[in-house]
């Protein structure tokens, strides 16, 4: 949508005993996800002079597939 230039983190990052660790969501990053590990999927956009936005989604893996343990409404509230 245009804001690749101000998109300056990785995408995401493993949660477990530490806050940031492995797996981490990156360009170039080729490890598989697989059952039982837990990540951030948490985009940010950060424009210049006037401020950012990040939104963080958790994920866990099982055996089935993917799951969001984020349950925070989607919904834009207008203060």
């Amino acid at each position: 949508a245009g804001y690749g230039e101000y998109f300056v983190h990785r995408t995401g990052h493993g949660l477990g005993l530490e806050v940031h660790e492995p797996p981490y969501i990156v360009e170039g990053n080729e490890e598989p996800l697989r059952p039982g590990m837990t990540f951030t999927v948490e985009p940010g956009v950060y424009l210049p002079g006037l401020g950012g936005v990040r939104i963080e989604d958790d994920i866990t893996i099982t055996p089935e597939g993917a799951e969001s343990l984020t349950t925070f409404p989607r919904e834009l509230t207008v203060l």
